[in-house]
């Protein structure tokens, strides 16, 4: 029987407000983890996102397949498949129907306007969770009134933890908490260099070509992603190598190679890189963790260059597969590096941020983990929009980028690995990036939110 393990009739009854558990995206990813590192303490109804979702209106019982995942044979999990995040008139009737001890919500506060607006009704029978993520400074004091809605904020960055408190200001504040996001280690882990599947997956990749360094890149193809700055890099890289050293590197893109929220990579690479062209290889279908696991292996370093991340999961899952990284410092990629401060102590959400100081991307600390190989922003661009009015746009130049990748390339493959294992390990242990600590500091605060929190009266007199 697993730890803290209580039978499902004794459990509380929590409604997830996030994308369908059954999809890759990253949220979806996230989902599907929290809830079955969790379902041997909690009783889930999840309202599953989707764009155009093909089962919107039905109610899909997922109890058995969560079982056959887990081994807990009571779970249960039901899942109200709908097109876009909810709205009032579903949250109401789930209240009604499903009567839920917990609200717990993930992704953009934007999406949730409309359960901000309806927060008085709602916390009266039940508190709001949101395991939330901001990518950058400035404070964005306009979230203020969603952070408010909530009784409990679970930050998934170090930076996001900060941003809570100094936003929500020391008369707001609320049950906060510093969770990051948790990779499942049975599906990211080292492989032997001999593994029969990833020689195989290898071959689909190169063909019988001789390869002996593996640029790898896993995010999708939009704007703020940077991604053909990293062409641009890589490019610059091999251009200072002999012909001869070029025909064994490779660069694998896990992404599609035309996004209308991106470019048109082939465009780009035909058009201003033809020189690497024969060099760069695309991974476009959707595939599962076996097999994403066998290029994160493959691969010498695992590349994010964006200019905003929340968290960055494909650096994250590189990590926990034994493989360097290079990231631009920025949002949670900082967390990702081991940042440490001139005493060699792991930067802290408690000590280290402050309201003056909020993010590494200034580069004060330098120090950092030998599996990371970071690039500091050359310049930082205040955008904005009508929702969302200011934030940083930390921009990375792309000869920087092709400097690391020399860097890496000049390490031998005994040494990358060396390096790739003491970035597991971090993530194993201090880092706290595995599903299975995830889960246990979801379940600890979720039950102390859980306890302090206080239902809010019908009626509120205000003072005009």
């Amino acid at each position: 029987m697993k730890t803290g393990y209580i039978p499902r009739d004794q459990r509380k009854k929590i409604l997830f407000l996030a994308d369908d558990m059954r999809v890759t995206s990253g949220i979806g990813v996230m989902t599907r983890e929290i809830i079955e590192g969790t379902c041997h303490r909690y009783n889930w109804v999840q309202v599953g996102a989707g764009v155009n979702h093909p089962e919107a209106g039905k109610i899909v019982d997922l109890s058995q397949a969560i079982t056959q995942e887990t081994g807990v044979e009571d779970a249960w999990v039901r899942l109200y498949p709908y097109n876009g995040y909810g709205d009032s008139r579903l949250v109401r009737h789930l209240m009604e129907t499903e009567k839920p001890d917990i609200i717990l919500h993930f992704t953009d506060p934007r999406y949730w306007i409309w359960l901000y607006q309806m927060e008085h009704e709602l916390r009266q029978k039940a508190p709001i969770m949101y395991y939330n993520i901001w990518d950058d400074l400035p404070y964005p004091k306009y979230n203020q009134g969603y952070y408010m809605s909530c009784d409990a904020l679970f930050s998934i960055s170090k930076q996001t933890y900060n941003l809570n408190k100094h936003v929500l200001g020391p008369e707001n504040q609320r049950y906060l908490k510093y969770i990051p996001h948790g990779i499942n280690t049975k599906r990211y882990y080292p492989l032997p260099e001999n593994d029969e599947a990833m020689l195989e997956t290898r071959k689909k990749l190169f063909g019988d070509a001789e390869v002996d360094f593996v640029l790898f890149y896993n995010s999708r193809n939009i704007r703020r992603k940077q991604t053909s700055d990293i062409i641009l890099g890589f490019a610059e890289f091999m251009r200072k190598l002999p012909v001869e050293k070029r025909e064994k590197c490779r660069f694998v893109l896990h992404t599609q190679p035309v996004d209308e929220n991106g470019t048109d990579l082939y465009a780009v690479i035909r058009d201003v890189t033809p020189d690497i062209e024969k060099y760069i290889v695309f991974s476009a279908d959707r595939t599962e963790s076996t097999h994403l696991n066998h290029l994160y292996n493959i691969a010498d370093v695992t590349i994010n260059l964006s200019s905003n991340e929340g968290f960055g999961l494909g650096t994250a899952e590189s990590i926990m597969a034994g493989t360097p990284i290079i990231v631009n410092v920025t949002g949670g990629l900082q967390d990702q590096c081991g940042f440490m401060d001139d005493e060699g102590n792991y930067l802290d959400p408690e000590t280290h941020f402050t309201y003056e100081w909020g993010s590494n991307h200034d580069g004060r600390y330098k120090k950092h983990g030998d599996w990371a190989f970071p690039i500091f922003p050359s310049n930082r661009s205040l955008q904005g929009s009508p929702l969302t009015p200011y934030i940083f746009d930390d921009r990375a130049k792309f000869e920087d980028a092709a400097e690391r990748i020399m860097e890496v390339y000049s390490l031998s493959r005994e040494e990358r690995k060396r390096r790739g294992e003491l970035g597991r390990q971090y993530g194993l242990g201090l880092g706290q990036f595995t599903a299975e600590r995830m889960c246990e500091l979801f379940i600890e605060n979720m039950e102390k939110a859980h306890e302090v929190w206080t239902p809010r009266k019908k009626f509120e007199l205000v003072k005009a």
